[in-house]
Protein backbone atom coordinates (compact mmCIF):
# COMPACT_ATOMS: atom_id res chain seq x y z
CA UNK A 1 0.00 0.00 0.00
CA UNK A 2 1.43 3.22 -0.77
CA UNK A 3 2.14 6.08 1.32
CA UNK A 4 0.17 9.50 1.58
CA UNK A 5 1.73 12.12 2.81
CA UNK A 6 -0.86 12.56 5.58
CA UNK A 7 1.03 9.04 7.03
CA UNK A 8 4.10 10.46 6.08
CA UNK A 9 6.44 12.96 7.49
CA UNK A 10 8.22 15.95 5.23
CA UNK A 11 11.61 15.07 4.67
CA UNK A 12 14.46 17.05 3.94
CA UNK A 13 18.26 15.62 2.83
CA UNK A 14 21.01 18.53 3.67
CA UNK A 15 24.27 17.84 1.94
CA UNK A 16 26.89 19.83 2.63
CA UNK A 17 30.59 19.45 0.75
CA UNK A 18 32.82 19.35 3.94
CA UNK A 19 31.95 19.23 7.47
CA UNK A 20 33.15 22.68 7.78
CA UNK A 21 30.03 24.03 6.25
CA UNK A 22 28.12 22.72 9.76
CA UNK A 23 28.87 25.75 10.85
CA UNK A 24 26.99 27.98 8.39
CA UNK A 25 24.43 25.26 7.83
CA UNK A 26 23.11 24.40 11.29
CA UNK A 27 20.80 27.19 10.90
CA UNK A 28 18.96 25.59 8.53
CA UNK A 29 18.58 22.36 10.49
CA UNK A 30 17.48 24.63 13.44
CA UNK A 31 14.99 25.80 11.18
CA UNK A 32 13.75 23.14 9.19
CA UNK A 33 13.48 21.08 13.19
CA UNK A 34 10.93 24.27 14.12
CA UNK A 35 9.04 23.59 11.33
CA UNK A 36 8.79 20.09 12.17
CA UNK A 37 10.71 18.58 9.07
CA UNK A 38 12.74 15.60 9.35
CA UNK A 39 16.33 16.38 8.22
CA UNK A 40 18.98 14.19 7.32
CA UNK A 41 22.68 15.75 6.98
CA UNK A 42 25.50 14.08 5.66
CA UNK A 43 29.07 15.24 3.63
CA UNK A 44 29.43 14.53 0.15
CA UNK A 45 31.83 15.69 -2.34
CA UNK A 46 31.12 16.31 -5.74
CA UNK A 47 35.08 16.40 -6.44
CA UNK A 48 36.33 13.75 -4.04
CA UNK A 49 33.20 11.37 -3.39
CA UNK A 50 31.87 11.76 -6.71
CA UNK A 51 30.04 8.38 -7.18
CA UNK A 52 28.76 9.00 -3.24
CA UNK A 53 27.05 11.93 -4.46
CA UNK A 54 26.02 10.19 -7.49
CA UNK A 55 24.59 7.21 -5.49
CA UNK A 56 23.03 9.38 -2.86
CA UNK A 57 21.54 11.46 -5.64
CA UNK A 58 20.01 8.54 -7.64
CA UNK A 59 18.02 7.10 -4.34
CA UNK A 60 17.12 10.35 -2.27
CA UNK A 61 13.35 9.97 -3.88
CA UNK A 62 13.03 6.53 -2.97
CA UNK A 63 14.87 7.11 0.53
CA UNK A 64 11.88 8.99 1.38
CA UNK A 65 13.42 12.67 0.55
CA UNK A 66 11.13 15.36 -0.31
CA UNK A 67 13.63 18.44 -0.97
CA UNK A 68 17.73 18.48 -0.90
CA UNK A 69 19.48 21.63 0.62
CA UNK A 70 23.18 21.19 -0.76
CA UNK A 71 25.94 23.66 0.73
CA UNK A 72 29.25 24.11 -0.77
CA UNK A 73 31.87 26.54 -1.14
CA UNK A 74 34.62 27.50 -4.04
CA UNK A 75 33.68 25.81 -6.86
CA UNK A 76 30.19 24.28 -5.30
CA UNK A 77 29.46 21.60 -8.10
CA UNK A 78 27.77 19.65 -5.21
CA UNK A 79 23.91 21.51 -5.69
CA UNK A 80 24.20 20.83 -9.66
CA UNK A 81 25.71 17.11 -9.45
CA UNK A 82 23.06 15.77 -7.21
CA UNK A 83 20.53 18.34 -9.93
CA UNK A 84 21.83 15.79 -12.44
CA UNK A 85 20.70 12.65 -10.93
CA UNK A 86 17.30 13.44 -8.89
CA UNK A 87 13.67 14.52 -10.03
CA UNK A 88 13.65 16.28 -6.57
CA UNK A 89 14.05 19.89 -6.00
CA UNK A 90 17.36 20.64 -5.38
CA UNK A 91 18.19 23.75 -3.11
CA UNK A 92 22.35 25.46 -3.06
CA UNK A 93 23.25 27.08 -0.16
CA UNK A 94 26.58 29.05 -1.83
CA UNK A 95 29.05 28.87 1.35
CA UNK A 96 31.38 32.00 1.78
CA UNK A 97 35.04 31.25 1.14
CA UNK A 98 38.09 33.04 1.92
CA UNK A 99 39.11 33.73 -1.48
CA UNK A 100 36.27 35.22 -3.09
CA UNK A 101 33.98 35.77 -0.20
CA UNK A 102 31.81 33.38 -1.69
CA UNK A 103 31.02 35.15 -4.92
CA UNK A 104 32.52 31.57 -6.58
CA UNK A 105 30.19 29.53 -4.90
CA UNK A 106 26.90 31.61 -6.08
CA UNK A 107 28.34 31.88 -9.40
CA UNK A 108 29.14 28.32 -9.82
CA UNK A 109 25.57 26.87 -7.85
CA UNK A 110 23.56 29.37 -9.79
CA UNK A 111 24.70 29.12 -13.37
CA UNK A 112 23.63 25.79 -14.05
CA UNK A 113 22.78 24.92 -17.86
CA UNK A 114 19.37 24.70 -19.16
CA UNK A 115 17.25 21.19 -17.70
CA UNK A 116 18.88 21.44 -14.49
CA UNK A 117 18.04 23.74 -12.53
CA UNK A 118 18.86 24.56 -8.86
CA UNK A 119 17.24 26.94 -6.76
CA UNK A 120 19.77 29.04 -4.92
CA UNK A 121 19.96 31.39 -1.81
CA UNK A 122 22.30 34.42 -0.65
CA UNK A 123 25.46 33.53 0.24
CA UNK A 124 25.62 31.61 3.48
CA UNK A 125 21.80 31.92 3.23
CA UNK A 126 21.19 28.42 4.91
CA UNK A 127 17.83 29.59 6.73
CA UNK A 128 16.21 31.17 3.68
CA UNK A 129 17.33 27.68 2.19
CA UNK A 130 15.19 26.31 4.49
CA UNK A 131 11.93 28.41 4.33
CA UNK A 132 12.20 27.70 0.68
CA UNK A 133 11.98 23.74 1.55
CA UNK A 134 8.99 24.39 3.58
CA UNK A 135 7.34 26.77 1.13
CA UNK A 136 8.36 23.67 -1.60
CA UNK A 137 7.15 21.09 1.12
CA UNK A 138 3.54 22.64 1.76
CA UNK A 139 2.13 22.13 -1.88
CA UNK A 140 2.20 18.66 -0.32
CA UNK A 141 1.87 18.94 3.55
CA UNK A 142 -0.90 21.41 4.01
CA UNK A 143 0.12 22.03 7.68
CA UNK A 144 3.68 23.52 6.94
CA UNK A 145 1.59 26.18 4.46
CA UNK A 146 -0.50 27.21 7.99
CA UNK A 147 2.91 27.12 9.73
CA UNK A 148 4.65 29.54 7.14
CA UNK A 149 1.76 31.38 7.49
CA UNK A 150 2.19 31.82 11.12
CA UNK A 151 5.73 32.41 10.62
CA UNK A 152 5.65 35.19 8.43
CA UNK A 153 2.48 37.05 10.87
CA UNK A 154 5.37 36.69 13.74
CA UNK A 155 8.34 38.62 11.23
CA UNK A 156 5.76 41.01 10.51
CA UNK A 157 4.88 41.38 14.28
CA UNK A 158 9.00 42.02 14.91
CA UNK A 159 8.76 44.68 12.83
CA UNK A 160 6.31 46.05 14.06
CA UNK A 161 7.60 45.83 17.31
CA UNK A 162 10.96 47.50 16.55
CA UNK A 163 9.76 50.49 14.48
CA UNK A 164 7.43 50.81 17.86
CA UNK A 165 11.07 51.30 19.59
CA UNK A 166 12.31 53.40 17.35
CA UNK A 167 9.41 55.82 17.88
CA UNK A 168 9.98 56.24 21.34
CA UNK A 169 13.72 56.69 20.74
CA UNK A 170 13.04 59.44 18.89
CA UNK A 171 10.02 60.58 20.78
CA UNK A 172 13.07 61.23 23.51
CA UNK A 173 15.65 63.36 21.87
Amino acid sequence: MAMTNVEKKPKVALVMGSDSDFSVLKGCIKVLKEFDVEVSAIVCSAHRTPDKAAEFAKGAEENGFDVIIAGAGKAAHLPGVLAAFTPLPVIGVPIKSSTLDGLDSLLSIVQMPSGIPVATVAIDGAENAALLAVQILSTAYTELREKMKEYKKQLAKKVEEKNEALQEKIKEL
